[in-house]
């Protein structure tokens, strides 16, 4: 089976690249992939496959039954929407879509599963149970296509004993993956605050209200959360990105909008931090004698790597691809909405190394000049169809 599915995967490169490029040159937005359904829906539609669309308004489910199809599950995942980036690579498909760019490698993940359902298409009559293959939209965008599509129902219905995903990754070289067992990436939550008061003549400050003073004292004392409450055993990090103080050298203004990130590896600290912040700003405004808005936007979870999952997944990279291009991932401060699934059935989320140094393919994702090592989808397809049937055995 091993031998098969490679050959197989190998066989169909030049389709595989045929898809990626198509997808890169024609990137959507979240939430509104609606060619990209089209594109893939032909495709399926064309091996004689479902096509559902019942979970998500721009998502598509399709599956592979083998002999006896109710006996076990799986479920592969890929996410298929783009970036607000202009692109500035000179590549024959460089995007033609101004402002949009898969600048996140979710083309390569719908190329290799895409790949993946023509190759298990072929070998349904060689495995038992049935391998669901899920195109989900909006990963970039909050509250993310994956908890939607799980609040739909999809889940329930399908009942996985596993979920799996891949995520591009150029900081791997090319030819490897890696994963991590356990807790891998981390929850993100969205902070706006706006704080409140009366501005005027920075000459005169015992007339006004001091925002900007404010702000800046509460940024510094927002952060103080992660050094003086945080365990320093929970990864965590709150940063700020973006201060608005529409004033000037004279004038204090009467609004300060302040937007940042939190991110954790513990949902019950996660909790707390929340509550937290909400005091220290409450604290602060009420000193200076401000009013203030404040939303704390519920991101992703955390993405736990279920471990018994992971050891299986392992062993079976392993044998596909060979021990040495296997590795062993620390934890990452980004955020993935595939963490959804983990919450509700055991998965497993792995990075494909994209990287090429001779080749200078280096630039980090969301970069408007990010791409992979095409190699790469030699194998990759067949790797995700030969993980499916790893855990319907």
């Amino acid at each position: 089976m091993k031998s098969n599915i490679k050959a197989l995967s190998n066989d169909l490169f030049k389709e595989t690249l045929e898809v990626r490029r198509y997808l890169h040159k024609h990137p959507e937005l979240s939430f509104n992939e609606t060619k990209t359904t089209a594109y893939l829906a032909q495709t399926i539609e064309s091996l004689g496959l479902p096509i559902i669309t019942k979970y998500a308004d721009t998502g598509l489910v399709t599956k592979i039954e083998g002999r006896n199809p109710s006996k076990k599950s799986v479920l592969l995942r890929a996410d298929i929407d783009a970036l607000p980036i202009e692109e500035q690579n000179e590549v024959d498909y460089c995007s033609e879509n101004k402002g949009v760019m898969h600048a996140c490698g979710h083309d390569v993940h719908t190329a290799s599963l895409l790949t993946a359902i023509k190759i298990l298409f072929q070998l349904k009559n060689q495995f038992e149970g049935t391998v669901w293959c899920v195109f989900q939209p909006a990963e970039e965008k909050l509250p993310g296509g994956a908890k939607q599509m799980i609040d739909s129902g999809l889940l329930k219905d399908i009942q996985p004993v596993v979920v799996i995903g891949q995520h591009t990754m150029p900081n791997i070289e090319a030819g490897k993956i890696g994963i991590r067992a356990g807790y891998y990436m981390a929850s993100t939550d969205e902070i706006y605050l706006t704080i409140k008061g009366k501005g005027g003549h920075a000459a005169l400050p015992h007339e006004i209200t001091d925002t900007v003073l404010l702000s800046s004292e509460l940024i510094v004392k927002m952060q103080q959360i992660v050094s003086r409450f945080v365990p320093a055993f929970i990864p965590t990090v709150l940063s700020f990105g973006k201060v608005m103080a529409n004033g000037a050298t004279n004038i204090i203004p009467d609004e300060v909008r302040i937007e940042g990130t939190f991110r954790t590896m513990n949902e019950g600290w996660r909790k707390k931090v929340h509550k937290k912040i909400e005091e220290i700003v409450q604290l602060e405004s009420d000193s200076f004698g401000t009013d203030f808005d404040l939303e704390i936007r519920h991101g992703y979870p955390v993405l736990y790597n279920d471990p018994q999952a992971v050891d299986r997944f392992k062993k079976q990279a392993i044998e596909f691809m060979g021990v040495e291009n296997v590795l062993d991932l620390d934890i990452r401060m980004t955020a993935e909405d595939f963490a959804y699934y983990s919450h509700e059935v055991p998965s497993v989320f792995y990075r494909l190394g994209t990287g090429n140094k001779a080749k200078g393919i280096t630039f980090p994702l969301h970069s408007s000049k990010f791409d992979v090592d095409e190699e790469v989808m030699r194998f990759a397809p067949g790797l995700l169809a030969h993980a499916a049937l790893t855990f319907l055995l």
